[in-house]
């Protein structure tokens, strides 16, 4: 495995794997790797020849006062499981590699953007979908690897790829989770153990949501409002229980087609994102 930190070092060897007649899969992070990484690089690494992880913690997602400095940032131990899992290149840039001069350019996915986390964390989105475009230029992946943890960064990626006539394909990945149902992600590890404890409520509540729809209740206000009590009763603050169309984003009165039920909390000072699919016609789940 190599381990490269520049632009042109990742480019030669992309250029040198296709050269070989492999297919390339790109799985983008920013480290403080968990079990959703790895799903997402076993997966990658069961359809491509050539494996490329980037590890960078993009300061451009970042609100002023989000937990940008405080981000885990574990290199050593990111490439240890990487060489586990067979990939061939780790691509780790530092921030001034990325970003050599005050960045004028941005890539803006409307309407996408504007509900959920982009209403939250005004810039998050621009910054995320920015440092993508980026990467798939500077790696030129076939393939790219997403978990469904992340749904609106999801959709927002995949969009922005078919507006721009990216030659990619973009793959997401169901999300991975505790034995307990807690989604997993990098920033669990900020919980203390009560607080551990109260964060499985987001999981709780999707579940929940599911057998209330199986039961025949399709409205969006109920359904959050019943959401929102599990939420509170746990300890956790909802700083938003969303049912958006699943391609759209965009809010739904009731359950009349392919939603995504999405929320987002605060457990503590740590903010937490879970997820459901619910697919009509038949009835079925993604939590």
């Amino acid at each position: 495995m190599q381990l490269l930190k520049t632009i042109e070092e990742i480019r030669a060897a992309v250029a040198q794997a296709r050269r070989q007649g492999k297919t390339i899969g790109f799985v983008p992070t920013m480290g403080a790797l968990h079990a959703g990484h790895s799903s997402l690089i076993q997966k990658a690494r069961s359809q491509c020849g050539c494996i490329v992880v980037s590890i960078f913690v993009n300061p451009t997602q970042f609100g002023p006062t989000e937990d940008f400095g405080h981000y885990p940032r574990t290199l050593e131990e990111d490439t240890c499981l990487c060489e586990s899992l067979r990939v061939d290149c780790v691509f780790a840039p530092s921030a001034e590699e990325m970003y050599p001069q005050k960045n004028l350019t941005w890539v803006d996915v409307e309407q996408l953007t504007a509900g959920l986390c982009g209403a939250s964390r005004p810039g998050h989105l621009r910054g995320v979908t920015t440092v993508c475009t980026k990467l798939f230029h500077i790696v030129l992946p076939d393939k790219a690897y997403f978990g469904q943890k992340d749904a609106q960064q999801a959709v927002v990626i995949r969009r922005m790829v078919e507006d721009l006539n990216f030659p990619m394909e973009v793959i997401v990945c169901p999300t991975v989770r505790e034995a307990d149902g807690l989604a997993i992600s990098s920033r669990n590890r900020y919980l203390s153990p009560e607080q551990r404890r109260q964060a499985v409520c987001l999981y709780q509540a999707l579940c929940r949501c599911k057998e209330w729809v199986q039961q025949g209740t399709i409205s969006s206000r109920e359904l959050i409002e019943q959401m929102n009590q599990i939420v509170s009763k746990a300890g956790a603050q909802a700083e938003y229980i969303s049912i958006v169309d699943s391609r759209t984003l965009q809010s739904m009165e009731s359950l009349t087609a392919d939603a995504l039920v999405a929320l987002a909390c605060r457990v503590g000072t740590t903010r937490l994102i879970d997820n459901m699919l619910i697919f009509l016609n038949p009835l079925r789940f993604q939590i």
